[in-house]
């Protein structure tokens, strides 16, 4: 799903709110969570899962063309785990 369908779903769902309002919620909620891992805190909405950033050092990689080593800098990577609901959802286990 991506985020024109998502904002699809939830404006069909709630015909009371207006389609451009369903965008501002949803980028809004968007923002929220890209600002708080930014900024290093975790996220967690449950049922669903957790948003953290997990930190990757520094290391030697190669150059998959020519094979020589290169230098990889460190770097923060979004990481996501999800909750129990949403194992057990996918899973049939509801």
């Amino acid at each position: 799903m991506i985020r024109s369908e998502l904002i699809q779903k939830v404006a069909d769902e709630n015909p009371h709110l207006y389609q451009r309002d369903v965008e501002k919620i949803v980028s809004t909620i968007f923002d929220e969570i890209t600002g708080a891992l930014a900024s290093g805190d975790r996220v967690e909405l449950r049922g669903f899962g957790a948003f953290s950033v997990k930190q990757r050092d520094a290391r030697v990689g190669r150059n998959p063309r020519t094979g020589e080593p290169v230098q990889v800098e460190e770097k923060h990577v979004p990481f996501f785990k999800a909750g129990k609901l949403l194992r057990d959802r996918l899973n049939d286990k509801a």
